[in-house]
């Protein structure tokens, strides 16, 4: 191409401003797009108050994933064994055809919701998946919440009052963070929405701090952590309860919020002194002393554990006892300790006590939390026949074939039901077994605004990014096809407008009816004629934004006292500043989070100290010689980047990762099979001496190899699912058990 030919094609380009949208961490992207209105070039935003440039692999390849021949692009129809690719309407009648007939003929606890991980990151989840559920009126709800972190929700609403109260680390002001299996280098945080983990940490220490990495793998993170501490899998409970007892022993505690049941908390702890946390966990009893010391003798501190914690056996035990230790140091709700967000998206205080179990699975009697029932035991409402056996199944953005527990038996079971519906980009492992499937736009022709995450963020923060492109003619937007199920699901016709109408009607009235609301006696009709937006998705966030702390019709100070520290917030607001609008540094506000009936921290709730019996009935176990983990991958998100021609290959492989030792000792080569009480595979071994001895671990989200896209099944990896057991939950929250799983690993025959 000649220069002139160069500037020309150069000056035809323009420049899209959006959030990713594929992991927590929201990084703010610069997108430079062809006059074919392909991605040539993406950045990131270094104008973005928040993440400031930072960029990763899967940030870097978001048009690669926009393009992915694979992508369906219209709506299928499953006939036998072949698709057939349809219109619109025609699909849409073919859903209202199908759920219907199961609900005339079983009734609508017959039907079962199943939500995925990218449903958090959509505009249309965040917004539409709780209509949708609504209008189904089931009480089947599974999603991906139960194989991750259902145990800190549970923790937090027991000890907080609310399930969403997670109080993060304040990682830009703390003198000392120490992580328990949590590998932020390769996920970019997790309910910690934090860009540029990797200098939040180098910060931290460039301040004179220290980060202490405790995980049974040396990852990527604790390699740039002050110290790391391998520990047994799933024994975390005990070196935290380890902790406990020291700071509670030698006097070292400084508790500045209001609390309850520390007399209770202090005779469990007695159990668990550092000899026995040590006997248990592999860490030795006088580091565990010193660690507890350190986090109590640092200026400010913040204890954050992650993935690895959730999903083993004790996971609501271990994210109790890090949210105790930081209430314990006096790290609760203070700067440079762990802190609760101020999302611009506000949260009405609960009224009712948390509490779980309301209603229970019907075929193990599972309770439900968060209105969730345990994803372990999917299968088995699909395949147990009796009164409220589910015939028909919904999913949105969800492959639990390949990331729930015993997932083949999950896909032999979504093979028997009656009718499948899913909403998904691809054919995959999962949605291979459904009657229609409805794929959304691509990113770049979908808004975003980040429900969830934000209120999970380091850092006040808000930022919009309206459609890049515009739709296809006679192609619904993914909002457009949620209202549309859910006016399906409730018997209508019409416009999915006026599903938004009714919310947005519905919210007004409650909010002018609200004392103390920042509406409270306003009239409804002139409130609803303020609003602005092209949808109804855009007139929900902005009705949101509004009324939310830093809204335009909530004036004067925040909950907490505190002035705003950026223009009053409306759609317009953020349209106006495309580049996000800093909200500035967590702020106190404990007082307006607690919903606890004492109002007090809940220092030894029953449930939890009941528990406790559990975890000593661990130490008399005969322990496995091999225990499997999971792994994170910077370039992947669970199961569905691994299309993208860019993000395959180099670490980004399904391997075992094995200690040389265990390599030698039990005469391995190449391959070995890995086998469990639920199943076996055959995998290609890692040897790296960054995995303890007696532990193996496989990356999560593979087993491609009866997929329909082309980069996926030509590096297909196996499923590590394939290995653990649904029969295996967390007790108090239902969540698998992916982490600690036992397992005997043999050489492959060929």
């Amino acid at each position: 191409m000649s220069t002139v030919e160069n500037r020309r094609a150069t000056s035809s380009r323009r420049t899209v401003l959006r959030t990713c949208p594929l992991c927590e961490a929201v990084c703010g992207l610069q997108l430079e797009l062809d006059e074919q209105d392909r991605v040539v070039a993406a950045r990131g935003d270094r104008d973005d108050p928040f993440s400031k440039g930072f960029i990763c692999p899967k940030g870097a390849s978001l048009g690669k994933l926009d393009e992915d021949p694979d992508l369906l692009r219209a709506p299928m129809i499953r006939e036998g064994d072949s698709w057939r690719e349809v219109g619109w309407d025609e699909a849409f009648e073919a859903v209202a055809a199908g759920l219907g007939g199961v609900f005339e003929r079983h009734g609508r606890e017959a039907v079962a919701l199943y939500a995925g991980n990218p449903t958090a990151h959509t505009v249309a989840g965040g917004l539409y998946l709780p209509l949708l559920l609504r209008s189904l009126g089931t009480r089947n709800f599974f999603s991906a919440s139960t194989a991750d972190q259902m145990p800190k929700h549970v923790s937090a609403g027991f000890m907080f009052g609310d399930p969403l109260s997670i109080p993060v680390p304040d990682l830009d002001r703390t003198d000392y963070l120490l992580m328990l299996g949590a590998n932020p280098l390769e996920s970019n945080g997790s309910l910690c929405t934090a860009p540029d983990f990797p200098g939040r940490m180098k910060a931290i220490r460039e301040r004179g701090g220290k980060v202490v990495v405790v995980d049974p793998r040396r990852t990527r993170t604790a390699d740039r952590a002050d110290e790391h501490l391998f520990i047994r899998p799933g024994t975390d409970p005990f070196l935290l309860f380890g902790i406990v007892h020291v700071l509670l022993a030698e006097d070292l505690t400084n508790i500045t919020v209001p609390v309850g049941g520390l007399d209770e908390l202090r005779a469990v702890a007695t159990l668990f002194p550092p000899e026995v946390a040590a006997s248990q966990t592999g860490v030795p009893a006088e580091t565990i002393t010193r660690i507890a010391r350190e986090v109590a003798g640092a200026k400010t501190a913040a204890v954050y554990a992650r993935i690895g914690t959730c999903t083993a056996e004790f996971g609501t035990l271990a994210q109790w006892l890090v949210d105790v230790i930081n209430v314990l140091t006096g790290n609760v709700d203070r700067p440079g300790g762990v802190m609760f967000a101020t999302p611009a998206i506000g949260r009405m205080r609960r009224s009712r006590p948390y509490r779980t179990g309301r209603w229970s699975s019907r075929v193990r009697g599972l309770p439900e939390a968060n209105g969730e029932l345990p994803v372990a035991t999917l299968a088995d409402e699909i395949t147990t026949p009796g009164e409220g056996q589910v015939r028909a199944v919904v999913t949105v953005a969800g492959n639990p074939v390949l990331s729930a527990p015993s997932g083949d038996r999950i896909g032999r079971a979504l093979s028997e039901v009656e009718f499948m519906v899913s909403v998904d980009r691809y054919l995959n492992e999962t949605t291979r077994h459904a009657n229609v499937v409805l794929p959304p736009p691509t990113t770049l022709q979908s808004p975003h605004y980040d429900f969830a995450l934000l209120g999970f963020a380091v850092r006040n923060y808000a930022r919009y990014s309206p459609p890049a492109l515009p739709l296809e003619d006679g192609r619904p937007s993914e909002a457009e096809i949620m209202a549309r199920l859910a006016m399906i699901a409730l018997g209508q016709t019409g416009d999915p407008a006026l599903a938004d109408e009714l919310v947005i009607g519905t919210t007004l009235q409650k909010a002018v009816a609200t004392s103390g609301s920042p509406v409270e006696g306003r009239d409804v009709a002139e409130l609803r004629a303020e609003l602005r937006g092209n949808t109804g998705a855009e007139l929900r966030l902005d009705m949101m934004l509004r009324l939310g702390p830093y809204g335009e019709w909530n004036g004067g100070t925040l909950s907490n006292g505190t002035a705003p520290q950026a223009p009053r917030l409306s759609l317009q607001t953020l349209l106006d500043n495309p580049h996000g609008i800093d909200l500035g540094p967590l702020q106190p506000q404990l007082e307006e989070r607690l919903s606890t009936e004492s109002r007090q921290i809940e220092l030894a709730p029953q449930q939890l100290v009941d528990d406790v019996a559990r975890l000593r009935e661990y130490i008399a176990r005969t322990q496995p010689e091999i225990l499997l983990i999971g792994r994170r991958q910077l370039r992947s998100n669970n199961s569905w980047m691994h299309n993208v021609s860019t993000l395959v290959g180099g670490s980004n492989t399904c391997t075992l990762h094995i200690h040389p030792d265990d390599v030698d000792r039990l005469g391995l080569s190449d391959h070995a099979v890995v086998k469990s009480a639920a199943g076996e595979v055959i995998v290609p071994l890692e040897p790296t001496d960054a995995i303890m001895p007696g532990v193996v671990s496989l990356p999560h989200g593979w087993g491609h190899a009866k997929s329909t896209q082309a980069v996926a099944s030509a590096n297909a990896g196996v499923n590590a699912n394939e290995l653990t057991d649904d029969s295996r939950i967390d007790v108090l929250s239902g969540n698998a058990v992916f982490n600690g799983v036992p397992v005997t690993v043999s050489p492959a025959t060929a």
